[in-house]
């Protein structure tokens, strides 16, 4: 299809990483003089960048496949991400998609509009993942206050249940000085807050004498950015220096994201993760006692094969009595090529609901407890939206705020009380 075409539209499936690299690949095509339209509306070329973390995950990228094609017949459909990368044929099979690009491709997507024939057979380009080790920097720009910054891609972890390293490569990132080039656009915009992003970002610089510990010094001094946060770090790279710069950064804010997967050594060493529960309660306690505002993320994963009773409960006591602020639960997927599906002593599906509906309790009880600390008192808050007729933003330890307040509030930080709590989000009042 020529180049001509001039509505694109994109959606993006799973994580903050795929949203940044979505952003630069629909900036190149605004460059090139094409016309970006919401994903529901009628477009010439669609773009699907799609996640394969879980079974649903393929399941709503087939969903948005073939919705596409509803709304415009005559488009071209291009399907980019994890899930390209992964069952590329699987995903040419599917009736109306026009071109599947790899992890090595995507960035390249209009250079290989000219090669699709809407009458032809679905092309396919595609590197063997051990090829891939190209670093593409990328950020989001569709939220006009913050955006995610990619500092690394890939991972060199093994874990047992994940699909990652196969769909993204081996670890790799930029040099602290390109990285901090890529931060100043960003500082040129509107954008008030960076959130650092990538599928393993404490191994930034890795093969490097630079480091993540490094890079966080630079980012510190950057002008024309408020705030910055780190999306989610690996405990076991969570060191005591970069816990304390934290602490002592105007910029960085006091919130840490830290996954654990399970509470039970057990499980742990069967997942082939790189620590055990101890460290991981050295971490949140070293945070917690060098900054005691901060608000902990915790992802945890349940159902994972051969997690019996007792290793579920040892998982909830740990959580229950670990000083954390909210937890994202994840319940098992069976992954093909990954190790953990060739293991026994699997975990019923109606056991896995249960168990996650415990830890969604859970969660909610710890976020609310979290919240009522700052009831009565004051925090930075950057406004971000309006929903529902409600100002809605962020503290700097990030509790949801909703207040009574005009648009002309969106994209500045004021300091406001938190008044009611109500779970999710806290009422807010201007000092």
């Amino acid at each position: 299809m020529s180049t001509q075409a001039k509505r694109v539209a994109f959606h993006t499936l799973g994580c903050k990483l795929n949203f940044s690299e979505t952003s630069t690949i629909s900036r190149d095509f605004l460059n090139h003089g094409f016309k970006k339209v919401n994903y529901r509306d009628k477009a010439d070329i669609y773009v699907l960048n799609t996640c394969s973390v879980t079974e649903n995950a393929d399941k709503e990228a087939r969903k948005f496949i073939r919705q596409a094609k509803q709304r415009n017949p005559n488009s071209s459909v291009a399907v980019i991400g994890c899930y390209a990368q992964l069952k590329p044929n699987d995903i040419a099979a599917i009736d109306g998609v026009d071109i599947v690009l790899g992890a090595e491709e995507k960035f390249n997507l209009l250079n290989h509009l000219d090669s699709i024939n809407l009458n032809g057979s679905t092309k396919v380009i595609q590197s063997e993942i051990d090829q891939v080790h190209k670093f593409t920097p990328s950020y989001s720009s569709a939220e006009r206050t913050r955006s995610f910054l990619k500092i690394q891609d890939g991972c060199d972890y093994t874990c047992s249940f994940c699909t990652i390293p196969l769909a993204r490569g081996q670890s790799r990132s930029d040099t602290i000085s390109n990285t901090l080039k890529v931060a100043k656009e960003v500082a040129e915009t509107d954008t008030r807050e960076i959130v650092l992003t990538g599928v393993n970002i404490g191994d930034y610089g890795k093969g490097s004498n630079e480091t993540f510990f490094d890079l966080i010094k630079q980012l510190d001094l950057l002008d024309g950015i408020d705030r910055i946060r780190i999306s989610s770090i690996e405990p076991n790279l969570l060191t005591n220096e970069i816990i304390e710069f934290c602490a002592s950064s105007k910029k960085f804010m006091p919130h840490f994201h830290v996954p654990l997967q399970s509470g039970s050594d057990k499980i742990l060493g069967a997942m082939r993760r790189r620590y055990k529960r101890d460290l991981y309660v050295n971490r949140v306690t070293r945070i917690k006692q060098t900054i005691a505002d901060a608000c902990i993320g915790v992802d945890v994963i349940v159902g994972f094969p051969g997690e019996t009773e007792k290793d579920f409960i040892d998982t909830y006591n740990f959580l229950n009595e670990l000083d954390i602020s909210y937890l994202h639960v994840f319940t098992y997927s069976e992954r093909p090529n990954t190790d953990a599906i060739e293991m026994s002593e699997i975990v019923s599906k109606e056991i896995r609901r249960e168990r996650s509906k415990m830890l969604h309790i859970l969660s909610d009880k710890k976020r609310r407890f979290f919240h009522d600390q700052f009831i009565s008192k004051y925090r930075p808050v950057l406004f971000e939206n309006i929903k529902n007729g409600k100002l809605l933003g962020h503290t700097d330890n990030y509790i949801q705020i909703q207040m009574e307040g005009g648009s002309e509030l969106i994209n500045s930080i004021h300091s406001v009380k938190l008044a009611d709590n109500h779970g999710t989000v806290v009422d807010g009042k201007l000092s």
